[in-house]
C-alpha cells in the first residue's frame, strides 16, 4: 500500500533522484542535512524511515549509503529508472574492467516492462561495449547493454564472462560436454570455458543502442 507524500518528502525522494544521477551513489547524511536545511541526523534518518515504509525506497542492509528508488518512487517524481552503469567490458579479448566507482543510466520504464524486468527485484546493470568481436549479433563498438544478473544460463544466451584477465562479452555455447563462449566475428576465435575458471555476471538482455528511447 503507498500513501501520498508531503511536499518536504517529495523533495526528500527528488534529491535522492538527482544525487544518484549525479553522483553515482546515494547522498550522505551530511548531504541531506545540508539540502534539507536541518542540523539532526534523526530529522533526516525519519525522512527516510517514511519514504522506505510507504514503500518508495529500499535501504540496503549493511551497505553505506545503500539506498534504492522503487518503482512507486520513480513515479511519484515523474522520472524513468535509474540502472546502474557497471564500466566498459570487452566485445574482443578480455578487458580488465568494472571500476568500483558506478554511474547510473536512465532507462524509459517502457523499456524494462517490455523486456519484463521488475526493478523492485530484478538485479539489472548496463555495461559498455569496447571491441568488435560481437558484431554479427548486432553489438558494435561503444553500444550499451542492459545486463540482467541470473543463476541460469542456456546455450546462445550472450553472457559477461569474468576471469582472473577481466570480462567480456560472448556467446555460450553448450556442444556436447563442452563449454565455450563463441565470438560472433570471424575475425576472433572461440574461447573453451576451463571449469572454475570463469564466472558468468549476467546475459545480455537488450542493446540500449539499438533501440529508439
Amino acid at each position: 500500500m503507498s500513501f501520498k507524500l508531503t511536499p518536504k518528502q517529495k523533495k526528500v525522494l527528488e534529491f535522492i533522484y538527482t544525487f544518484l544521477e549525479s553522483s553515482g551513489f546515494p547522498p550522505s547524511i551530511s548531504d541531506f542535512k545540508e539540502e534539507l536545511g536541518v542540523s539532526s541526523n534523526q530529522s533526516v534518518i525519519n525522512f527516510l524511515d517514511t519514504l522506505e515504509r510507504k514503500e518508495y525506497i529500499k535501504r540496503e542492509d549493511g551497505q553505506a549509503r545503500g539506498i534504492r528508488i522503487l518503482p512507486l518512487g520513480y513515479k511519484e517524481i515523474g522520472r524513468d529508472p535509474l540502472i546502474k552503469m557497471a564500466g566498459v567490458s570487452a566485445g574482443g579479448s578480455y578487458l580488465d574492467s568494472f571500476a568500483n566507482a558506478f554511474t547510473f543510466f536512465p532507462i524509459s520504464e517502457k523499456v524494462l516492462k517490455n523486456e519484463k524486468i521488475n526493478e523492485s527485484k530484478d538485479r539489472v546493470f548496463v555495461i559498455q561495449i569496447s571491441g568488435d568481436s560481437m558484431i554479427n549479433a548486432g553489438i558494435d563498438d561503444g553500444d550499451s547493454l542492459l545486463i540482467k544478473e541470473s543463476k541460469e544460463y542456456k546455450s546462445g544466451d550472450i553472457v559477461i564472462a569474468r576471469t582472473d584477465a577481466g570480462t567480456t562479452v560472448k556467446r555460450f555455447v553448450a556442444d556436447g560436454g563442452k563449454r565455450y563462449l563463441q565470438p560472433e566475428n570471424p575475425a576472433y576465435e572461440k574461447m573453451i570455458i576451463i571449469p572454475g575458471e570463469v564466472q558468468f555476471q549476467g546475459k545480455v538482455i537488450l542493446n540500449l543502442s539499438k533501440i529508439n528511447k
